[in-house]
């Protein structure tokens, strides 16, 4: 293949000003897909300058265009009889190096532009992780808070009876995300094996007793604070007495919190949308047990916690302010692992000024990009969400090799495969940082490696 330079783009940064320039037309009023494609095409400035045959073969232009793009109504009946209309989705963005593999979220919020986000952040988290998954996302605008579990699953099952026909266990590997645990999981799967005939891993984060893996609801939280270890090993530190705040209140930072008190650190923070609770005393065990039944049995609210435990602190949150109180209280890491862009300018301000050294995020694209300038700028030891988090995704590709095997690997199998793969993606991520220029840019190191592996998969496979 003859390399050739792009008519009229004189060099790399021009070439990536023009092709961000046409997402940006192409996809219009979707601000978090913008953020994501610029945050990875700020790092590939250094890599274009080495390989010109990405440019000539418009690889940007092929892996920010996703490859499918599924749309569809999903009506179900209430409790009352009435009728209700829900939009459902799935992006299939690239499948370079294995079948489309990410999540699906249940939430208000969901619209294309954050479905194209997360989907195209899934591609170079999975290519981070060492196994042949390509990346997607779905999803659906429903709410499942408030809802009955009867409720539930009729809107499961009519988002399963158009969802299956673009599915498959070597085409489409959906799992849980927001919105989406081990009960709406089970019922999308009961769906799409009554529909298809078949019971196979068509997806991830199913039930023990059905084709689920151990580690699997644990696997996110517990893979960064992993990842978090390795970036302390770095500076040869470790977690022994460090004080760290967590955000959410579900399963990654229940995890990520309980692997915390494992290696000796002192959580001190809970919160969802109402507000936050902040322990001066740390989440204890016994506290953490207490979490998990308010959020996964009773859900309920996280400002109960200060009703139960008296010297805990819980702070509204008020969605008019530029910050988040959270991200104001003293402590030596971060663990941003509620949603997107939920740490802003002014947290990163808060959180450096308070001596943070460590930023690891379980969340998908938990900081703003101004945020993340900040704590690359302070030298904070940052870890980027698509290497971070990806100790979910992982632990759902081993849920994948044990379905095709029909095997059932143990809990400590499982959790130490995941452990190795969470210190391979560190050391790929700082390896990568080294090698183009920018040691301990642990974001440049996740985007260059992630895109690498897809993009050298893309030409081998011809104009695809």
């Amino acid at each position: 293949m003859s390399v050739m330079t792009p008519p009229g783009v004189k060099n790399s940064g021009d070439y990536i000003e023009d092709v961000m320039s046409v997402v940006k037309a192409k996809n219009a009023a979707e601000p978090e897909f913008h953020q994501a494609v610029q945050e990875v095409f700020d790092s590939l400035r250094l890599v274009l300058q080495k390989h010109p045959e990405y440019r000539s073969s418009k690889i940007l232009e092929r892996i920010t265009e996703p490859e499918r793009v599924i749309m569809f109504r999903v009506p179900w009946f209430d409790d009352q009889g009435n009728i209700q209309i829900n939009r459902g989705f799935r992006i299939e963005m690239n499948s370079a190096i294995g079948p489309y593999k990410g999540g699906l979220r249940f939430h208000p919020s969901v619209n294309l532009g954050i479905l194209k986000f997360l989907a195209f952040e899934q591609v170079f988290k999975n290519s981070l992780t060492t196994l042949p998954m390509g990346g997607g996302k779905g999803g659906s605008d429903f709410d499942p808070k408030g809802k009955s579990d009867n409720e539930v699953m009729r809107f499961c099952q009519s988002f399963m009876t158009e969802l299956q026909r673009h599915i498959g266990p070597d085409t489409d590997v959906p799992a849980g995300d927001i919105g989406v645990g081990g009960r709406e999981i089970g019922f999308m799967f009961g769906q799409y094996k009554r529909l298809r005939n078949e019971f196979t891993g068509v997806l991830t984060g199913k039930g023990l007793s059905w084709g689920g893996s151990l580690i699997r609801p644990e696997a996110t939280g517990y893979g960064c604070v992993y990842f978090a270890e390795e970036m302390l090993k770095s500076r040869k530190d470790s977690f022994q007495g460090k004080l760290c705040l967590v955000s959410g209140s579900g399963n990654v930072s229940q995890y990520t919190v309980e692997k915390l008190l494992d290696l000796g650190a002192k959580p001190l923070t809970f919160s969802d949308s109402d507000g936050v609770v902040y322990d001066p005393d740390g989440i204890d065990r016994e506290k953490l047990a207490w979490v998990m039944e308010l959020k996964n049995v009773r859900r309920g609210r996280i400002r109960e916690y200060g009703e139960k435990f008296k010297k805990a602190i819980f702070m509204p949150t008020d969605i008019k302010l530029e910050h988040n109180p959270l991200w104001n209280i003293k402590a030596d890491c971060a663990f941003p692992s509620a949603t997107q862009n939920e740490i802003r300018a002014k947290d990163a301000t808060n959180l450096i000024n308070n001596g943070c050294k460590l930023v690891a995020e379980g969340a998908n694209m938990p900081s703003t990009l101004e945020a993340t300038r900040m704590f690359l700028e302070a030298k904070v030891l940052y870890g980027p969400a698509k290497a971070a988090n990806a100790g979910g995704v992982a632990t759902s590709g081993l849920e994948m090799a044990q379905n095709s095997a029909r095997l059932s690997w143990t809990r400590e199998e499982v959790d130490d495969r995941l452990h190795k793969i969470m210190i391979a993606i560190h050391k790929n991520c700082f390896e990568t940082a080294e090698k183009y220029g920018t040691p301990g840019n642990l974001v440049n190191g996740a985007n260059i490696g992630g895109f690498l592996k897809v993009a050298n998969a893309m030409l081998d496979q011809g104009l695809v």
